[in-house]
């Protein structure tokens, strides 16, 4: 795996194809690192859409490596051309979720992605898969930063026997403890374009999540798809990144 140092200006000479380059940004004083994928025959004379894709738990962690082992980094590594774009592949702390400061690290690996790749503003995407599926519904409360999110096997309300790692900030707090949590999230969603997955069988997250989160976005009159694969456990991200469709219609959204 090839790593670029951060000196490199990643002009078209410096730039190999289809890697993914390790970057570092301060937050609040602390250094994080974080990957991002450059996509084959990637120029700084274009801009270019980017995505910002957020892991589950079993890749939590600070080597930097393991959120590239699933999902779509993983599709990635073996098609490269799939997906057109810059991706953005933050990793979060162990005992962490995708809120509060991961939250703040991950948008903070994307903006300086977004300012040092040329990424297009008006064509910044967000996915994620099972724990990063419930840090895109969370993430989306704030509608103005994408083009369109893909929540893959993603939790909005959780059981009250799993407890969160720490407090949740206000706004989410506020979100999950309206009487409807589901139609809260679906009125701060707005019109966002959401294309959402899930297994039937999914043994970790219920299939009801997504349900009752893409039936709350068609009741407020959302803008949301939804593909549900009968009989497919947990691990649905496989074929939701491998449907030709899904890059046609991402890529597609604008801002």
């Amino acid at each position: 795996m090839l790593i670029l140092s951060t000196s490199c200006s990643l002009s078209t000479a410096c730039a190999p194809a289809s890697k993914f380059i390790e970057r570092r940004v301060v937050v609040e004083g602390r250094t994080v690192r974080y990957r991002v994928w450059l996509p084959p025959h990637y120029t700084k004379l274009r801009r270019w859409p980017v995505i910002l894709f957020l892991h589950g738990s079993g890749e939590r962690g600070d080597d930097n490596l393991r959120q590239l082992t699933t999902g779509l980094p993983a599709l990635l590594a073996r098609e490269p051309k799939r997906y057109p774009a810059i991706v953005v592949v933050p990793q979060c702390q162990l005992g962490r979720e995708w809120y509060g400061e991961m939250e703040t690290q991950a948008l903070a690996a994307l903006d300086a992605s977004v300012h040092e790749f040329r990424g297009d503003r008006r064509r910044v995407y967000l996915t994620g898969i099972s724990m990063g599926g419930a840090g895109v519904w969370y993430f989306a409360r704030h509608p103005k930063r994408w083009a369109a999110i893909v929540p893959v096997s993603g939790e909005v309300v959780r059981e009250v026997d799993d407890p969160w790692p720490l407090d949740p900030p206000p706004d989410i707090s506020t979100l999950l403890h309206a009487p409807d949590p589901f139609a809260a999230l679906a009125h701060a969603i707005g019109k966002l374009p959401v294309w959402a997955f899930h297994g039937s069988d999914d043994p970790v997250i219920p299939v009801d999540q997504s349900r009752m989160m893409v039936n709350a976005l068609k009741n407020a009159g959302g803008n949301v798809r939804y593909t549900e694969y009968p009989g497919v456990g947990h691990d649905s991200w496989d074929r939701a990144y491998d449907d030709p469709s899904l890059p046609l219609w991402l890529l597609a959204q604008r801002r």
